[in-house]
C-alpha cells in the first residue's frame, strides 16, 4: 500500500483539494484480497452541507440517492466497544509468548523519545513489538485472536447497522488505525469488502516496525476516503461514518450523516458543537 495524499477537510465549507498520487486501498472479497489503484488527477473544490443527523435503521434502509453511498466504520470502540484491538491483541501475543519484556520495554522507550513525552500517538505511528517478527506468524496468531477475541465482542448495535446498510445497497468500508492483520479477518466475517487500515512495512519477508503512509488516523482517514471517493464516484454528501474519538472527525466531517459512537476524547463535546448526533453501543 502506496502513499496517497489529499487535504482534510475543513469546518463550515468544506474544501477537498487533491493531489497527484498513486495509493492503494485493501479490497477484501470472500477470502481473497483484491488490490487496486486509484490515481487522482484534479484538484476539484466540493462545497458539502450536512443533511439532518437524526437517523435510524429505517431511514438508512430507505435512503436513496443518485451517487454511490457508502458507509465508513472505524473499527476500536466503534464496532468494537472498550478497549483496542492491538492491546488487547499484545496481551494474546504475551500469554502465548510471541512478545515479553524486551517488546515492552523497547515500546516505553520509543515512547519516552517523542514529543509530547508518553503520548500514545508515537506507538500508532510505529510497531515496536512487531519489528524482527515474521509476517507470516503474526498473521496466523491475528486469526486466531479475531475468532477467539473479537468475533464476540462486537456490538450487537454496530453489525445492525452494518446489515441496515448492506441492505441499502451501500458500500461498506471498515477505515481503523488497527493494523491490516488483525482487520482483514474481521471484515471477511462481517462480509465488509473494503478495508482501510495500517500496513506494517515488510524487508525481506520481516517485520521493520514501520507503518506504510498514510496511516488511516485522523487526516490520515480522510486522505485514504477521498482518494477512494473519487476512484469509486462516491456520493459523500449522501453517505455516512461512524467514529468515537477525535481521530475520526476528519470522515466524520466528509459525509452528509455522521455518527459519533462511543464518544472519548472530548467528542461528546465535539458532537454538541458540530450538532452530530451521538450513540452508545454495546
Amino acid at each position: 500500500m502506496h502513499a496517497l495524499h489529499a487535504s482534510r477537510t475543513t469546518n463550515g465549507s468544506q474544501k477537498e483539494e487533491y493531489y497527484r498520487s498513486g495509493p492503494k486501498s485493501l479490497s477484501i472479497n470472500g477470502r481473497s484480497g483484491r488490490i487496486w489503484r486509484v490515481i487522482l488527477t484534479g484538484s476539484p473544490n466540493v462545497v458539502q452541507s450536512h443533511h439532518s443527523l437524526t437517523f435510524t435503521l429505517d431511514d438508512v434502509i430507505e435512503r436513496r440517492t443518485q451517487g454511490s453511498v457508502a458507509a465508513l466504520f472505524d473499527v476500536d470502540n466503534t464496532l468494537l466497544p472498550g478497549e483496542a484491538s492491538e492491546v488487547r491483541f499484545f496481551r494474546f501475543l504475551w500469554r502465548r509468548g510471541l512478545v515479553g519484556w524486551g517488546e515492552l520495554s523497547r515500546s516505553v522507550a520509543w515512547l519516552a523519545r517523542h514529543v509530547p513525552p508518553f503520548s500514545l500517538h508515537s506507538l500508532r505511528e510505529r510497531k515496536v513489538y512487531l519489528t524482527g517478527k515474521c509476517p507470516a506468524d503474526i498473521e496466523s496468531y491475528a486469526r486466531e485472536f479475531c475468532q477467539a477475541e473479537m468475533i464476540s465482542k462486537l456490538s450487537v448495535q454496530g453489525r445492525a447497522r452494518l446489515d441496515a446498510h448492506r441492505q441499502a445497497g451501500h458500500q461498506l468500508i471498515l477505515v481503523t488505525g488497527a493494523p491490516d492483520f488483525l482487520i482483514v479477518p474481521l471484515a471477511e466475517f462481517l462480509n465488509v469488502p473494503t478495508v482501510f487500515a495500517a500496513k506494517p512495512e515488510q524487508r525481506d519477508s520481516i517485520y521493520t516496525g514501520a507503518l506504510i503512509p498514510p496511516l488511516p488516523y485522523g487526516r490520515g482517514k480522510c486522505e485514504l476516503i477521498l482518494a477512494h471517493a473519487q476512484g469509486m464516484r462516491l456520493d459523500l454528501a449522501g453517505s455516512y461514518a461512524y467514529g468515537d474519538s477525535p481521530g475520526d472527525r476528519d470522515i466524520l466531517e466528509l459525509v452528509g450523516y455522521p455518527l459519533v459512537v462511543n464518544p472519548i476524547r472530548g467528542m461528546a463535546r465535539t458532537a454538541q458543537r458540530l450538532g452530530w448526533p451521538v450513540t452508545t453501543w454495546e
